[in-house]
């Protein structure tokens, strides 16, 4: 999938003894950028990515699951042919 490049000007502003860049809520919404972001330096470019936390929020479904019973095993620990003996 080829995609053509958006390009737009952002001006520069300052913010305290630093400088950077303001994005428009639109962008935030769009790309899913929250709180924090990767800075890659990449060939003369900066990228900017939303940062991905993929287990985020998962102690707080655990303990969800455990409260309402639902954290139980799908399968045993232990198979019907399993040799435990081999393991001595």
């Amino acid at each position: 999938m080829i995609t053509t490049p958006i390009i737009m000007d952002l001006s520069v502003i300052q913010i305290g003894n630093s400088k950077g860049i303001r994005l428009s809520k639109t962008l935030l919404e769009r790309y899913n950028i929250r709180d924090t972001v990767e800075l890659v330096l990449e060939k003369g470019y900066i990228i900017i990515k939303p940062k991905a936390s993929p287990r985020k929020g998962w102690e707080k479904a655990f303990k969800k699951m455990h409260d309402s019973g639902d954290d139980k095993a799908l399968m045993s620990d232990v198979f019907e042919d399993e040799n435990l003996e081999e393991w001595i």
